[in-house]
This record gives structure tokens, C-alpha cells and sequence, in this order.
């Protein structure tokens, strides 16, 4: 390509520029027009100017004749088969390409990071595993020990992992020699990709196992138990440590996690670490007082109701809840009053109450609106 454009302006640099400073102000444009990268229009071009620029100011000789005689100077080094982008490697200039791209164009053709080798470690964890187990409140309030079978997989025994017959061993992949990638050039750049032979590992399987054809695992069923601690809430997940599925090549097995879920009680509800349960009480025993018997997780306990309860109240029984996770002491159990209103009167048991109601000063019958015997018994 013939070029009336001063290299310096084309890599943005002054003539006292540094070799250094060169090579990177030609480093950043190569990464901004390179046409595998820049699909815009006159990217190409401004691509390959930059590479005519770099390829005599890069080179001490012809960077001299240029400085003393401009374009004329180097006319007959560049030759007349211009700088495109497909034939950089004859040139002397450039010297060691991975030096002047480094990572970038090393992560893009290859994904990989740096100089790393685009070869894979075998070795990897195995998957985690979740099971759901189901308690009740009482199981809760002592903890339990279940036993759940759980299927995953586990090292073969046969092959103790490396998924090759017994008295065999992993071969180095013939296609890319054990690196686990194949390079190739285009132009100048050395490109890579993951062997499709050995999938990046870089060695093969040539006799696989019989038992576990090659996996180096095999599925089984197996009973795991689990001990549960008192005081679990719903959704709790406990782990169980190299209990979930084997690790590949060696690699250490994933873990368990078993999932709590707590049956609704008949009887109580749960909140936080208390418990809530309603508690029907008689007209007298409300306005008298009494002492009732209530029951709670472990057994039942005496409640004393005072005189004049009204429905809706509630009373706190200390520590008769649950136990507090990884803690001491324990919830509270918590009474609902209902203050339980007859349906089914006898005719002297109406009259007592008509008594009962006049003697609090309710001179009104039971067909006016406030009159106590509607409010107790809606008639």
C-alpha cells in the first residue's frame, strides 16, 4: 500500500517517541481496527495503515531513513505487496506478536486468560444434592435422627475414579498432544481452540471401565442419616457434608442439604418460637373466674383466669414453647381466650338470666336492641 499519511500522526505519537511508546499507541489501534474485531467501514484501512506505520518505526533501521528522507527512504523496504492483514508474519519488524498483543487477542481466540495453558484440570467438584423432610411440631420440640435414602453417584470402586479398566491408564491425546487445545495460525496470530477429541482434558479414555463405562462414578441408592437439632423453623437446610454427588477425576464429592418442612398442628400455631392455641371458657367462668386445665406440647398446665375475662384475651404461659435453635431457654405458650356463649337454654335457665340481667339494672325486654340478653344470646 502506498501512503502519503506521516507514521507518527497515524500512531498519534511524537518523532522523539520510545520504542515503547510506539509499540503501544500501535497496540491500541490494532485493537480498535482490527477487521476480525471492527466491522465499520474503513476499519481495514486505518488497520493496515497503522500496521505500515508500526512495521518501519518499529525497526531502528528503517525508522532512520524515514526520519532523514521521508516516505521515498523506506519505499524500497516496504515492497509492493502492501500490509494487509493477511501476510504479517514475513515481517521482520514486528518481532514476538504475542508481545506487542499480550491478553487481548490471547482472550479472544482462545477464551483463556494470560499465557495459561488453554489445557482443563480433570479434577472438579461433584453437584450439591437437596432432600425435603417432613416433622411435626412435637418432632420439633425434642429434634429427631431420620434416616432418608438419598440415589447419587459415588467413585467406582473398580477404577477409584479415572474411568479406565482396571490395569489400564488415561492416555495423551494424539490430536493435540496433551496441551487439551489446538493452535493454528491465521496471519500473524497464533490462534487456539479446545481439542474436540479429549474436550480440553488432553488425555483420552482408550479402555474405559466396564463398571462405570468410562464416568470414573456410579449411581446407588443409600441411606443417610441426619440428625435434627430441636427448634428447626420451616425451610431450615441443613448440610450434609460429601454427601451429594462425586466429584469428577478425583475431585471432591458435592454436599447435601436437607430441607426442613414443618406439619401445621391441629392444635397449635407457631410463631417464631411460640406457640398459639385458642381456648373456649363458660359465661360463669369468665365472669367468676376459675381455673381450667389447657394442654401444651409435652403434656397440660393449670391456667388461672380471673374474674370479669373477656373474650379475646390472652394469657402467656412462660416456656412451653419451643426450644430456642442453637440457643437455651424456650418460647412461650400463648392462650386465646373465646368466652363460649350457650345455644340451647332451658326455660328456668332463661329466667335466671332475666334475673341476672335486671339485677344490673336492664329493665328493657329481650326485643329491644341493648338489652343483655340479646347481646349474649342474639335473640
Amino acid at each position: 500500500m502506498t501512503t502519503k499519511k506521516d507514521y507518527y500522526d497515524i500512531l498519534g505519537v511524537g518523532k522523539n517517541a520510545s520504542g515503547e511508546e510506539i509499540k503501544s499507541a500501535y497496540r491500541n489501534l490494532a485493537k480498535k481496527f482490527h477487521p476480525d474485531i471492527n466491522k465499520d467501514k474503513g476499519a481495514e484501512e486505518k488497520f493496515k495503515e497503522a500496521n505500515e506505520a508500526y512495521e518501519i518505526l518499529s525497526d531502528s533501521h528503517k525508522r532512520q531513513l524515514y526520519d532523514q528522507y521521508g516516505h521515498a527512504g523506506v519505499n524500497a523496504q516496504a515492497g509492493a505487496g502492501g500490509f494487509g492483514h493477511e501476510g504479517f508474519g514475513n515481517f521482520e519488524g514486528f518481532g514476538d506478536v504475542n508481545d506487542i498483543f499480550g491478553d487481548f487477542f490471547e482472550n479472544i481466540f482462545t477464551g483463556q486468560t494470560g499465557r495459561q495453558s488453554s489445557k482443563k484440570s480433570r479434577a472438579s467438584r461433584g453437584d450439591d444434592l437437596q432432600v425435603r423432610v417432613t416433622m411435626t411440631l412435637h418432632d420439633v420440640l425434642t429434634g429427631s435422627q431420620k434416616t432418608i435414602k438419598v440415589g447419587h453417584t459415588k467413585i467406582c470402586d473398580k477404577c477409584t475414579g479415572s474411568g479406565a479398566k482396571h490395569g489400564t491408564s488415561l492416555k495423551s491425546c494424539h490430536q493435540c498432544k496433551g496441551s487439551g487445545s489446538i493452535n493454528f495460525r491465521q496471519g500473524f496470530f497464533s490462534l487456539s481452540q479446545t481439542c474436540s477429541r479429549c474436550k480440553g482434558q488432553g488425555q483420552v479414555i482408550e479402555n474405559p471401565c466396564e463398571n462405570c463405562h468410562g464416568q470414573g462414578k456410579v449411581r446407588i441408592q443409600e441411606p443417610i442419616t441426619v440428625k435434627i437439632p430441636s427448634g428447626v423453623q420451616e425451610g431450615t437446610a441443613l448440610r450434609v457434608n460429601g454427601a451429594g454427588e462425586a466429584g469428577n477425576f478425583g475431585g471432591p464429592s458435592g454436599d447435601l442439604y436437607v430441607v426442613i418442612h414443618v406439619e401445621p398442628d391441629q392444635k397449635f400455631e407457631r410463631k417464631d418460637d411460640d406457640i398459639l392455641i385458642e381456648q373456649k371458657i363458660s359465661i360463669a367462668q369468665a365472669s367468676l373466674g376459675a381455673e381450667i386445665e389447657i394442654p401444651s406440647l409435652e403434656d397440660h398446665v393449670i391456667l388461672r383466669i380471673p374474674p370479669g375475662t373477656q373474650t379475646g384475651t390472652v394469657f402467656r404461659v412462660k416456656e412451653k414453647g419451643i426450644p430456642h435453635l442453637g440457643g437455651r431457654g424456650r418460647g412461650d405458650e400463648l392462650v386465646r381466650i373465646l368466652v363460649e356463649v350457650p345455644t340451647h337454654l332451658t326455660e328456668k335457665q332463661k329466667e335466671l338470666l332475666k334475673e341476672l340481667a335486671k339485677s344490673f339494672g336492664e329493665e328493657k325486654t329481650a326485643k329491644d336492641e341493648d338489652s343483655f340478653i340479646k347481646k349474649v344470646f342474639g335473640k
